[in-house]
């Protein structure tokens, strides 16, 4: 299965999406969320978690699937460049 090249984290997105001039202590209020918390997310330290997927929803009139895919496209980026072993397929399964 082809995956996207490193993709965005979502908090790069949400930079994008954040207006012009309003400093992350006003839209982590907008959010009713801590401040280090959005500026974490913001940094790409931390991820969008469902509940956060929501917000951003409501704010911005977006949907929730969109920020949690996002998420998920990095998360599974991120593993992927991660050492695995190698896995034996279970058989007998129809895929």
């Amino acid at each position: 299965m082809a995956r996207m090249h490193n993709p965005v984290h979502p908090g790069e997105v949400l930079r994008e999406w954040i207006p012009e001039g309003m400093t992350v202590t006003q839209a982590a209020a907008a959010l009713q969320i801590n401040r280090v918390t959005l500026s974490s997310l913001l940094n790409g330290k931390s991820s969008v978690t469902a509940n956060i997927a929501l917000r951003l929803a409501a704010w911005l009139g977006t949907s929730a699937d969109m920020w949690i895919g996002m998420q998920a496209q990095w998360d599974l980026w991120q593993a992927e460049q991660q050492p695995r072993p190698t896995i034996t397929p279970l058989e007998g399964r129809v895929a």
